[in-house]
Parts: structure tokens; sequence; C-alpha cells
């Protein structure tokens, strides 16, 4: 359904407040235009590209938050994060993460983003991985968007708090991990 250019402007707006990290080619999708009609229309709205919408809602929820390690060490983006509950990291697999011939992600990628983000998730200022049980479920390849979420499990020990991290390209999981993490401090309730 073609709708007018004032109604458009206004769904877009309503869709991009409900979902900040939708792509200007997912826009162009649901409403059936082109991807120059949606910057077109953005640009009218006064709406940043995604990278600066992500880094908008990242850099007010990160003010001083992250405690277990500096926020530029963190791979990929964090966008979301409650210190001792969950967190949410976005990563753009680009040419340099991937090998030549394939064009498939290298694992230690998607590794060090859910590693990182299960560290960035503790509410300590020292926090390290003790054990990992991971699984790759499926390549990811150049181009593709991989959303990491991490869910704080609750203690093990004393000085141990066990993250889950499931990473995503669109709806499919490719990629899990159970992380134990070494906190030097108090310890996180279950839920």
């Amino acid at each position: 359904m073609r709708r007018n250019k004032k109604e458009r402007q206004r769904l877009l707006q309503e869709t991009i407040e409900m979902n900040p990290f939708i792509t200007d080619e997912e826009l162009a999708e649901k409403f059936k235009v082109s991807v120059q009609t949606i910057r077109l229309d953005r640009l009218e709205l006064s709406i940043p590209e995604l990278r600066e919408r992500i880094k908008n809602v990242a850099e007010k929820k990160l003010d001083d938050e992250v405690k277990a390690l500096p926020i530029e060490e963190v791979i990929g983006e964090i966008i979301d994060i409650e210190l001792d509950q969950s967190a949410i990291s976005i990563f753009d697999v680009t040419n340099e993460h991937v090998f030549k011939r394939n064009q498939i992600a290298r694992g230690h990628h998607l590794f060090a983003q859910a590693n990182s983000l299960a560290v960035a998730v503790i509410n300590d200022e020292l926090a390290l991985t003790a054990k990992a049980n991971i699984r790759f479920t499926r390549q990811v390849k150049v181009g593709e968007r991989v959303v990491a979420k991490a869910k704080v499990k609750g203690s093990q020990e004393k000085d141990r708090t066990i993250v889950d991290v499931n990473s995503y390209v669109g709806n499919e999981l490719v990629f899990s991990g159970e992380f134990t993490m070494y906190r030097s401090n108090k310890q996180v309730k279950t839920d």
C-alpha cells in the first residue's frame, strides 16, 4: 500500500523511535520505497543515520556504567546494558573480519564480541573469563550484522558469575556461549 509523503514520514519517525537500530534498507522494504527516499525523509525529519542513532543510544546508556573494561575495548558496540542483568551489542562484519576466499567471518571475532559483552555486563572493577562453553551454529558472512545478547544467570561460587550470551543475525542464532566470569567483589543474585 502506497502512502503519501506526510503519512510515510510520520510512520517512519514512529518506526525509528520504536527501533532505532533499523536500517535504511529495512525501512525501504517496509515502506515499499527506495533507500534514497528513506534517506531524504530522514534528512527532512532531522533523523540521523543508523550509526549515529546507535552511538546516541549507547552514549546515554553507557556513561560510567561499564566498569570491568574500557568501553573502547568492547568488540562491537554496546547498545543497551543493565549491569549484573543483561546487555546487547551489535557487530557489523566487514571484509577485515572474514576469510578472503569464502567471505565467512573468523570465529574469534564472534567469540570476542560475546566474551567482551560478558565482561562488560559484570558490575565489578575486575571481571575475567574463567571458563567458556561456546557453540557456533551457522556461518556468518561479510555484510551481516551480529546482535549479541548477554543475560546474567547468577552465581556459581562466591567469586563466579554465569553469563549466557546468544548472538543472532536477524532472528537466526549464530553463536551461543555460557561464560563463567571471575569477579573480585560482591555476588549477584540469581533470577
